[in-house]
This record gives structure tokens, sequence and C-alpha cells, in this order.
């Protein structure tokens, strides 16, 4: 005989109260609108429609932490009077913000220095060079530069007694990574075995994939918060070689071209300004010309 269970219903009960986390939120187009109109006016980023899920992702962890159930509550919070609104509006650019970099991105912009622009700078009597990386993300432009001109003072002894590095971003958090100075093994794997030994320390716990920049490359940059929105750039002395890759392409053109021309301010005669492969300064009338792929000298006065 064939058996059959026969479920009884269960006595009903109350429906539970789902609570909605803030992943589940969406955020709408006026409230990313409010954030993208205020980056772009505070630090001269564009975040055009299509970056708005990336933003609600990026900002979502906020919201727990903030005890928020919306992006409308969150919004409003930051640009309220509150006194602790502030901390936060720095807290949402540091997530905001893009910070995309390896060692020796762009190696051929590294090449040239090394060829030409420090043997150049040598031999207009230059002792310490001055270099500033302006968006140097989470370090690992300026240190490739700390790399290139002490290696350059070992192989021509006597050329430069020193250097200074300045290096400059408008994020708070990437400058504290930057500051510490460690990285996963994988971001070195493919610089030369003799580079590795010479300037970086592997992590002495083999549970660790981590290396560190060594004391005598972190020593020679100084790190320092700045945003190019600013009206003028507080730099002294000026520099003999500025780094500014790959940031330009996120503002306007008329922004651009204010920044490059603060840049060029910051600039020794005869100094060199390095851009992105995909930046230019075609028609911006400044006084630079061309020396390779988007570098350029600050000509000198006649």
């Amino acid at each position: 005989m064939n058996t059959q269970t026969v479920k009884t219903a269960a006595p009903s009960r109350p429906s539970p109260v789902v609570k909605v986390y803030p992943q589940q939120q969406q955020l709408t187009p006026p409230q990313f609108k409010r954030i993208s109109s205020f980056m772009e006016k505070t630090t001269g980023i564009k975040l055009p429609e299509s970056k708005r899920t990336m933003i609600q992702a990026r900002l979502a962890n906020r919201l727990k932490v903030l005890n928020f159930d919306n992006y409308a509550q969150y919004v409003d919070y930051v640009f309220s009077s509150n006194e602790t609104a502030s901390d936060e509006i720095t807290m949402m650019i540091d997530l905001i913000t893009t910070n995309l970099t390896h060692f020796f991105r762009e190696n051929t912009h590294f090449e040239f220095l090394n060829s030409t622009v420090l043997p150049e700078l040598a031999k207009e009597g230059i002792i310490i060079p001055d270099v500033w990386s302006a968006g140097c993300s989470s370090g690992e432009e300026p240190y490739t530069l700390s790399i290139v001109i002490a290696d350059y003072m070992k192989k021509n002894p006597g050329q430069f007694t020193d250097y200074r590095i300045l290096a400059t971003d408008i994020s708070t958090k990437i400058l504290s990574k930057a500051v510490e100075a460690v990285y996963p093994m994988e971001t070195v794997k493919n610089l030369p075995d003799e580079i590795k030994r010479a300037y970086f320390l592997k992590s002495k716990n083999p549970d660790m994939d981590l290396v560190k920049v060594k004391p005598i490359i972190r020593n020679k940059v100084q790190f320092e918060r700045l945003n190019f929105m600013d009206g003028s750039y507080r730099i002294s002395p000026k520099k003999d070689i500025i780094f500014c890759r790959n940031v330009l392409i996120y503002f306007d053109k008329p922004t651009q071209l204010a920044v490059i021309k603060k840049l060029v301010d910051c600039l020794k005669p005869g100094g060199f300004l390095f851009l992105g492969h995909s930046e230019t300064i075609f028609g911006s009338n400044l006084p630079l010309k061309t020396v390779s792929t988007t570098v350029f000298q600050k000509t000198r006065e006649k």
C-alpha cells in the first residue's frame, strides 16, 4: 500500500519585518547630480551619469557606518551644516577619487628622465634636483621617481649631491597608504631583480605577500594634500621636474588649461613637465616646447 506524507498547514504568523539594507537602495539621478556637481565644483572631476552605479557602490559602506537607511539621508547629511559633515565630505572625496597606478607606469617617461632630463639638469649645474609628483595616488609614481634618481646617482657619482621629491594628492586616505609604502608582491613582480633587491624589502612574515619600499627611497619623498582646484599652488621652491600624469583626463578643457597654467607657474625656466600619454597642451599658448611624447620643457626668458 502506498503511503503519502500529508503536510498540515502551519499556524499563521505575522510577516517578518524585512530590513532594507543600504546596498539595496538606489542613488537616484537627482542625488547623484548633487554629488557630481559638488565634485566638479570642488575638485574639477567630472562624473557623467554612467558613473552613478559606481559611485553608489563606493558610498554604500558609508550608509552602514552612519546608520542611514538610504542615500537620501546620506546626501542630505553630507551637504548639511552639521559640524561633522565636513569630515564626511573629505571621506566622500576619498572614496570617489579614482586611484589607479603602478610602479614604472608608462615607463618611456622614466627612460627619458634617465637618459635625457637628469643629464641635462646636471649639465646646467643643478646639484639637488627638485621634483613634484602631482596627483601621486598611492605613491608608486613618486617612489619610482626616487628609484630612478637614486639609481642614476649611483651610476653617475658626483653629478648630484641629493634630490627632493614632493608628492601631492587630494585624497587623505590614499596619501596615508602612500606614506606606509607597503604594496602587494604582485606590484613589483615584473621589475628587474636588481631593482627589487636594491630598493624593496620583502615581508618577514611568509604568510604576507607584501613588499615595502626601503628607507633610502622613502625618506626622499614628502607627501602633502593638494587640491588642483585651489586658486594657486603654494609650491616652493619652483621645481625642476613635474610629473602630472593621467589626472587631467578627469577635467574639462577649461579646467585642464587652468591646472596646466598653475603647474607651469611652479616650474623653473628650463624645467620639465610630464603629462599622461592621452593628455596634451595643444592650443594652450603656454611657454612650453615639446621635447618628447607628452614631455614639455619650459622655455627660458630671452
